[in-house]
């Protein structure tokens, strides 16, 4: 009986950590400092990340159009708008549809 509660043991922990490290993929760890224009006009989504859970910073996190991403600080104007550019161009391809 000691043996099979030492494998249960054994077991839920290597689920806890195969848990616990998924959780930490998709974080930023630091910010873009600056964008160059030409990647200003690639970005084309974004989502906030929270401070909860394992990641330690607030961001924002711009997609490009090719899938790649990467990280800004929510406080800093550029990166508020160019969520206003990827709303709008959003907004405009909606109507386009539409209309």
């Amino acid at each position: 009986m000691r043996f099979g509660g030492l494998v249960f043991l054994l077991l839920l922990a290597c689920i806890y950590l195969t848990l616990a490290q998924g959780s930490y993929e998709d974080c930023c760890l630091k910010y873009a400092k600056f964008v160059p224009k030409k990647i200003y006009r690639m970005a084309a989504a974004y989502r906030l990340q929270e401070t909860d859970g394992g990641c330690n910073i607030p961001a924002i996190v711009f997609t490009l159009r090719r899938g790649r991403m990467f990280c800004a600080d929510p406080s800093h104007r550029w990166a508020v708008d160019l969520i206003k550019r990827i709303n709008s161009r959003k907004h405009l391809k909606k109507q386009m549809r539409q209309g």
